[in-house]
């Protein structure tokens, strides 16, 4: 069996280790004599899945015990409806901070519940970095301020945790949660589709602070309610259980790496390999302002586009997928989430070298 280099944004790389111990348990678990994806939600089996799994991401994240962790389904983006849905708590409007494509659906779907005040945007600069916190005009009466932590489509990421004092902070975490360490106190919310560094698609996370519950618009459906999901143990309705079983897995891969410090820096690591040679050269460019650079995605564009097709194919051919940049922007995007090893980034900047030698 040969494994490829695989840059998708999403869904992404998993840690071998866990795909291959998912094989071993597919038709039997742990003895049970049935595969995950036959149990119940309400069987005790299950019930040790999902239990082990929001401990486990309780240790890795140190979430606090005023806390609750949900397992739901409906991704990111449904998401940018459920939480005003439940945290507009009687206020008519939110602040929202927009900082590329994923931050526009966030603020675009918003805008169905309330009046939306975008405190702070990029766009003028081509999304290439983040507002600074001192040009962010927020409203005080707002419900809460929303950021996307790391924009997949154009590669830039905070770095600093915004301060909005009284107000509840919510971000969007999809594909960075879980590759650093994040005092989750400093948020009212965090949630995230679990398709980048978490499992399979289909999987949501969200992380929400006791206080902020009980209060859902009246129109809510039940299963969006986070307080009826929080009383059920996130079972309300039948949760995604195979994607928890995954995300158990994961979880403990990343525990056993030496938890969210280890990943941070092995993130780090596969980052600068890749900045680095793209700052050494003007074959290949990156648009992005320096502190502002994501680590898990490397958007980059070649000197000629007309050589972008003959470079998808050279690297295709070499075993590494999926570097072809969202059609939003064009050019190429590396992905590069806690499970792509960093012998991918290496043989991904090798090859751009190669390819530069031929084409420069």
């Amino acid at each position: 069996m040969t494994r490829v280099f695989n840059f998708s944004a999403g869904p992404a790389v998993l840690p071998e280790p866990v795909l291959r111990q998912a094989a071993d348990e597919m038709l039997d678990w742990h003895g049970s004599g049935m595969s995950v994806m036959e149990m119940s939600h309400r069987g005790k089996e299950f019930i040790s899945i999902h239990a082990e799994a929001e401990a486990l991401l309780r240790e890795l994240l140190a979430i606090p015990a005023n806390y609750k962790v949900l397992f739901v389904q409906g991704g990111a983006i449904g998401e940018n409806a459920i939480v005003p849905m439940n945290l507009l708590r009687g206020k008519s409007g939110a602040d929202y901070v927009n900082t590329g494509e994923w931050s526009k659906k966030s603020i675009k779907e918003a805008k169905k519940y309330c009046t939306v005040n975008v405190a702070a945007s990029a766009e003028a600069n081509g999304f290439t970095s983040i507002p600074a916190r001192a040009d962010w005009k927020l409203d005080a009466n707002a419900a809460y301020v929303h950021i996307c932590s790391n924009e997949t489509i154009g590669g830039v990421e905070y770095h600093w945790t915004p301060d909005t004092g009284d107000v509840p902070l919510v971000a969007d975490m999809s594909s960075n949660i879980l590759s650093r360490p994040i005092d989750v106190s400093k948020y009212g919310l965090i949630y995230g589709g679990a398709q980048k560094n978490i499992g399979p698609a289909g999987l949501t996370i969200v992380i929400v602070r006791d206080d902020l519950l009980g209060r859902a618009l009246p129109v809510t459906p039940s299963a969006f309610d986070y307080t009826q999901q929080a009383e059920n143990d996130s079972m309300l309705n039948t949760p995604p259980t195979y994607g928890i079983y995954i995300a158990g897995l994961v979880f403990n891969w990343i525990k056993a790496q030496g938890g969210l410090a280890a990943m941070e820096t092995h993130n780090r690591t596969k980052a600068a390999l890749l900045y680095d040679y793209l700052d050494a050269t003007d074959f290949y460019s990156n648009p992005v302002a320096k502190p502002d650079r994501s680590l898990m995605n490397v958007p980059f564009k070649l000197k000629d586009a007309a050589l972008d097709d003959a470079f998808l194919k050279g690297a295709q051919a070499r075993g590494m997928l999926q570097l072809k940049g969202h059609r939003a922007v064009g050019g190429m995007r590396a992905s590069i989430y806690n499970a792509m090893p960093i012998e991918g980034v290496r043989a991904l900047v090798a090859y751009m070298k190669e390819f530069e030698a031929a084409n420069g």
